[in-house]
C-alpha cells in the first residue's frame, strides 16, 4: 500500500503543470532576454567598434606590415623585414638625436609641469579673497588651442620679443631662444609649463578631498604648514600626481605641434623630436616604411617608461585602501 501511495504521488507530481514546465521555462525566458540585451548591446556599441577597428586597430596592424617594407608614393611596397628598424638604430644619427631631444623634453618638462601644478594647487587651496577668479585664470590657458598658443610664444620668444625686453630691464641679455641650439629645448619646456592649469585643477580637487581632521590633529601636535604639506597633503594626492605623471610622459613623448610651428626641428635638428621626425620621413620624404618603424620604436619607448613608472609607483604612491 505504501508503494502504491508513493507511485501515485510521483505520478501526480510528474503530471503537474508546474512540474512539467520545471525550471526550463524561466531559463528559456532569461535566455531570450539575455539574447535581446546582447543584440541591443552590439547595436549601440557598433559605431564605436566600427570606428575603433577602422581608424585605430586597422591602421595599427597595417603600420606593422608597412614598417617591414620599403615603400614610397612612387613605387610598390617591397618587403625588407627588419631593415627599417636596423637602419634607425644603427645608421641614422638624426634618429638618435631626435630620441635624445625627446628624452630631454619629457624628463624635464613633465617634472617641471608637475611641480608648478602642485605649487599652484597648494596656493589655490588657501582661503584667500578672489580664489575662484585665480582658479579660472590659471585654467584658461589650457582652453586655448595649442596652435594659437605656439604662435603667441613664437612672438614672445623672438630675439626682440617681450621676454628678452623684460630680461633687458634687469640687465640680462636674452638669448635667441628659437635660433640657438642651446636654448631651443628650454624654450619648449617653458612653453609646456604654460599648460600646467589642467594638472592644477586635478591636484586642487585632490587637495580638497583630504579630510580636515588630519590637519586639525597635526596642528594640535604642533606641525607647521610645511610639515603638514609633506606629511599629510602630499601623500594624499600622490595618486593624482601619478596619473598626471603617466599622462604627461605619454604626451611629452608625442610632442609635435609646438616643434612643427616654432622651429620645424631646427636649428640643426637641435629641437627635432620623434613625432616631427616621423612626420618628415612620411610626408616630406615619402618613406612610409621607415616612418612606420619609427612610430613603433616610439611606441616601445613609451611602453617601457610607463612600465617603469608603474613599477616604481609602489614605493611612493599612497592609496587609502592600502594598509602598509
Amino acid at each position: 500500500m505504501t508503494a502504491d501511495l508513493g507511485g501515485a504521488l510521483g505520478a501526480v507530481r510528474a503530471s503537474s503543470p508546474r512540474r512539467a514546465g520545471g525550471r526550463g521555462a524561466p531559463r528559456q525566458k532569461l535566455s531570450r532576454r539575455r539574447k535581446a540585451e546582447a543584440r541591443w548591446f552590439w547595436l549601440f556599441i557598433s559605431p564605436w567598434l566600427i570606428g575603433f577597428v577602422g581608424f585605430l586597430l586597422g591602421p595599427m596592424v597595417a603600420s606593422v606590415y608597412i614598417s617591414l617594407t620599403e615603400w614610397d608614393s612612387f613605387t610598390p611596397a617591397e618587403f625588407v623585414g627588419l631593415e627599417n628598424y636596423t637602419t634607425a638604430l644603427s645608421d641614422d644619427p638624426i634618429f638618435w638625436k631626435a630620441l635624445r631631444n625627446t628624452f630631454f623634453y619629457a624628463l624635464v618638462s613633465v617634472p617641471v609641469g608637475l611641480a608648478i601644478g602642485v605649487w599652484l594647487a597648494n596656493l589655490l587651496n588657501k582661503k584667500v579673497r578672489g580664489r575662484k577668479l585665480f582658479r579660472t585664470m590659471i585654467y584658461l590657458p589650457t582652453l586655448v588651442p595649442l596652435v594659437a598658443t605656439a604662435m603667441v610664444f613664437k612672438m614672445v620668444l623672438a630675439p626682440s620679443g617681450p621676454l628678452n625686453d623684460l630680461l633687458g630691464v634687469v640687465g640680462i641679455h636674452g638669448p635667441d631662444w628659437l635660433l640657438d641650439p642651446t636654448w631651443v629645448k628650454p624654450a619648449l619646456v617653458v612653453l609646456s609649463a604654460w599648460g600646467a592649469g589642467g594638472a592644477t585643477v586635478l591636484l586642487l580637487s585632490a587637495m580638497n578631498g583630504v579630510p580636515k581632521e588630519f590637519y586639525e590633529a597635526a596642528e594640535i601636535d604642533g606641525a607647521g604648514p610645511v610639515r603638514q604639506f609633506w606629511s599629510i597633503t602630499f601623500p594624499q594626492i600622490t595618486p593624482i600626481i601619478f596619473f598626471n605623471l603617466i599622462m604627461g610622459l605619454i604626451g611629452a613623448f608625442q610632442i609635435f605641434s609646438q616643434v612643427y610651428i616654432l622651429t620645424s626641428g631646427g636649428p640643426d635638428n637641435a629641437s627635432m623630436m620623434m613625432v616631427p621626425l616621423l612626420f618628415r620621413e612620411a610626408f616630406s620624404f615619402y618613406h612610409f616604411g621607415y616612418a612606420s618603424a619609427i612610430a613603433w620604436l616610439l611606441f616601445l619607448v613609451i611602453i617601457a617608461f610607463t612600465i617603469v613608472a608603474f613599477r616604481t609607483s609602489k614605493s611612493w604612491v599612497f592609496y587609502e585602501t592600502e594598509v602598509r
